[in-house]
């Protein structure tokens, strides 16, 4: 049996640890997964609003679905495990810092410094003919009413840094995501089925280099038999965690 107490030894003796962090650590700040019970996907097309190559044939299905979610996010706020983890790595309990999956931008606004986004990133949004770039804020106007932004440059279309099927995860992001789990003596997987790849074999690595990891996920993951400390309750977890290092 998994208990706080052994999470903690474990957080105070890890001298490289890291996080990596998936959808389920945003739902309890409001925002809806992609492929849970009440997920994004049960409401949209994937393959029409997340594939690069139906962006670019219609924009328009994209902008119209994404003003609810993507168009909504300046609205949240970080979650209770957003910000112990960020707590975390001010204390130097964590500092490799955090690696997401998500596209949320609630890491950096609750605190955490050292953020590796794996796929990518809505506070900027490019032009697909000039390759201008452009804030979230400047896009909100027409985004947040489903519109489509266009270039104010060349007048283009403009899309989001988030990575879109057919597209490859950002190198350099990728490449910093994979040398901190492969140096990293503990990795907490939080909120994350891992069943996405590559973002998947990120503990997979930690794993193969020695490393240790704890996962804190609401179902069962490919890796459960692999990890030293097995938890469901995020949440649960948390409110440990901030009261034991508060």
């Amino acid at each position: 049996m998994s208990s706080i107490q052994d999470l903690t030894d474990l957080l105070e003796s890890s001298r490289n640890a890291a996080a990596f962090t998936g959808a389920g650590v945003s739902t309890l700040s409001g925002i809806r997964d992609f492929r849970g019970d009440s997920g994004i996907y049960q409401d949209v097309d994937p393959r029409r609003m997340f594939d690069l190559s139906a962006f670019i044939s219609d924009p328009g299905y994209y902008y119209s679905r994404a003003k609810d979610f993507i168009y909504t996010l300046h609205e949240k706020q970080p979650s209770l495990v957003h910000r112990v983890l960020a707590q975390m790595e001010q204390r130097g309990l964590l500092p490799q810092g955090v690696i997401t999956q998500n596209i949320d931008l609630l890491h950096a606004k609750a605190g955490s410094r050292r953020v590796v986004e794996l796929h990518g990133t809505p506070s900027v949004h490019r032009c697909l003919d000039c390759d201008a770039e452009q804030s979230y804020e400047s896009v909100l106007p027409e985004a947040s009413q489903g519109e489509i932004p266009r270039c104010r440059a060349c007048g283009g279309v403009m899309k989001p840094d988030i990575v879109f099927f057919g597209e490859m995860l950002p190198e350099d992001e990728t490449a910093i995501a994979f040398r901190i789990a492969a140096s990293a003596d503990l990795l907490l997987v939080l909120g994350s089925s891992l069943v996405v790849q590559p973002a998947s074999s990120i503990p997979i690595t930690t794993l193969d280099n020695g490393g240790k990891i704890v996962i804190v996920n609401r179902t069962p993951t490919p890796l459960d038999d692999y990890a030293v400390l097995r938890f469901s309750d995020l949440q649960q977890v948390f409110e440990a965690l901030a009261q034991y290092f508060g």
